[in-house]
């Protein structure tokens, strides 16, 4: 299958303004209080904008013929086919897989007051991998909502793979998934925020 990358939009734009804002404060404090003051709430501001960043931007999930990747705020975790037993929806997009369950962030649910009724075409188009019980999905399911369009697109490839057979003895390569902690973020953040605590006593 051709890879395929989500990262919401919404979130993006967010990031986008906290970004902008920051940017806008920190001209307006060096116009207004000189450059001393400007450095003193530096590292403030890019806390706020490496965060937004961080929490709004880079977030993402990746699927491929290999399995899904989950780009989350701290850390990566890949999870291979074989290894994914279920896919919910209920907060989340969340894996059920043989290492544990993991849980997407660029993909939450919608609420139950914003998720919308779906017409019978939509409900048509959906893997039966969907539905719980008879005719019920969950609002995270929906179609346009995060959780739900990339819902969609994972189950449709572990569904493919199930009825081919590829899933049937699932055998694992590891112990435990591929998981990349986000280092060089952490330590900014920790860094920034020391940096920050140091101007205020100063």
């Amino acid at each position: 299958m051709q890879e395929y990358v989500y990262r919401p939009s919404f979130s993006r734009i967010l990031a986008v303004i906290t970004v902008a804002i920051c940017v806008v404060g920190l001209v307006v404090v060096l116009i207004q209080d000189g450059i001393g003051d400007a450095l003193s709430v530096l590292p403030w501001l890019l806390l706020v904008g490496g965060g937004a960043w961080a929490v709004f931007w880079y977030p993402a999930v990746q699927v491929d013929d290999g399995g899904v990747r989950l780009i989350n705020v701290t850390r990566t975790v890949d999870l291979p086919w074989p290894s994914i037993s279920r896919i919910d929806t209920k907060w989340a997009l969340a894996l059920v897989t043989s290492y544990g369950t993991y849980t997407a962030w660029a993909a939450p649910a919608p609420s139950r007051m914003s998720a919308r009724r779906l017409s019978k075409q939509e409900r048509g188009a959906l893997p039966e991998s969907s539905f719980v019980g008879k005719d019920t999905i969950r609002p995270g399911d929906a179609p346009g909502s995060p959780s739900g369009d990339v819902a969609l697109v994972v189950r449709r490839h572990w569904d493919e793979l199930r009825d081919a057979g590829y899933l049937d003895n699932p055998t694992l390569e590891t112990d435990r998934p591929r998981v990349r902690w986000h280092v060089i973020q952490l330590v900014a953040a920790v860094l920034l925020l020391g940096l920050g605590l140091l101007a205020a006593t100063v």
